[in-house]
C-alpha cells in the first residue's frame, strides 16, 4: 500500500500541531475564567471562538476541504439529540458551532486533561464513567432531559468510542432512548474525517471531509428500537455512500 506521508503532510501537520497546543493551552488558561464571568448562555459562544478558529487552521495549514449536506435540515429553535459516527477528534469541534447550544456525552477523564478539560467544562458535558453501563446510562438520561428541557441539545456517538476508519462497532441504543425520554428529536449526521485526521497519530493529511445531515428523526408514536432502526438504518446507509 503507497504511504500517505508526503512532505506536505508533514509540514502540514507539524504546524498545526503547534498552533494546536498554544490555541488550546490559551483558550483552556483564559477562557474558564473570563467564561465564569459572563452568563451562562454566552459561555458556549466564547469557547466556540477557539473551535472556529482551530477548524479554520486546520484547512488552511493541512490543506482540507469540507462540503457540508443537509445543513438545512438542522432545526434553529428545536434541541435535539444530534447522533453523530465517530470517527475523529476533528467531528468533536465542527459538532459545538454545528447546533449551539449543545452538552456532548464523553468520557470523565477527559475533564481532567490540563487546558482542554478545562475549557470543556464550560460546556455543561456530561461526563460519564463507561466503566458502569447501567449507571452510565441512568446518567444520560437524567442529565440528558435536564439539558434538554432547559434548550440545549445533546450529542451523542452511538458507537461509544472512536471508530477508525473501514470497521464498524455496533450503536448502542442511548440516543434513541434519551430522545423518547425526552419526546426531542434525533439530529443523524454521518462524516469520513477520519481519513484526514485519524486517531492516535499527530499526522494530518490532505484532502476532503463529506458531512451529511439527516433528515430529523420525530420520536412521537415510535417506540425506542423502532427510534434506533431508523437512526441507524440512515446512518448505515450514509456511512456506504459517502465513505
Amino acid at each position: 500500500m503507497k504511504s500517505r506521508v508526503s512532505l506536505r503532510a508533514l509540514i502540514g501537520s507539524s504546524l498545526f500541531a503547534v498552533i494546536y497546543g498554544v490555541l488550546t493551552g490559551f483558550t483552556g488558561l483564559f477562557a474558564p475564567i473570563i467564561g465564569w464571568l459572563l452568563p451562562v448562555n454566552l459561555r458556549q459562544p466564547l469557547l466556540n471562538l477557539h473551535n472556529y478558529a482551530l477548524l479554520f487552521l486546520f484547512r488552511v495549514t493541512c490543506g482540507v476541504k469540507v462540503e457540508v449536506i443537509g445543513r438545512e435540515n438542522v432545526p434553529a429553535d428545536r434541541a435535539v439529540v444530534l447522533a453523530s459516527n465517530h470517527q475523529s477528534e476533528w467531528e468533536t469541534y465542527l459538532l459545538q458551532i454545528l447546533k449551539t447550544p449543545i452538552s456532548t456525552v464523553l468520557k470523565k477523564e477527559l475533564l481532567a486533561i490540563p487546558f482542554f478539560g478545562w475549557g470543556l467544562r464550560m460546556v455543561k458535558p456530561i461526563a460519564i464513567d463507561r466503566s458502569k453501563r447501567a449507571g452510565a446510562l441512568k446518567q444520560i438520561l437524567k442529565q440528558g432531559k435536564e439539558r434538554i428541557q432547559a434548550g440545549r441539545s445533546v450529542l451523542i456517538f452511538p458507537e461509544g468510542t472512536r471508530t477508525p476508519v473501514g470497521t464498524e462497532r455496533a450503536f448502542n441504543k442511548g440516543a434513541a432512548m434519551l430522545a423518547s425520554s425526552s419526546n426531542a428529536p434525533i439530529l443523524p449526521l454521518v462524516h469520513n474525517a477520519g481519513h484526514v485526521w485519524p486517531g492516535r497519530t499527530w499526522l494530518r493529511y490532505p484532502g476532503k471531509i463529506t458531512v451529511v445531515i439527516g433528515p430529523l428523526i420525530e420520536v412521537e408514536g415510535k417506540s425506542t428500537s423502532e427510534i434506533h432502526e431508523e437512526m441507524e438504518a440512515w446512518m448505515r446507509s450514509a456511512m456506504q455512500q459517502h465513505p
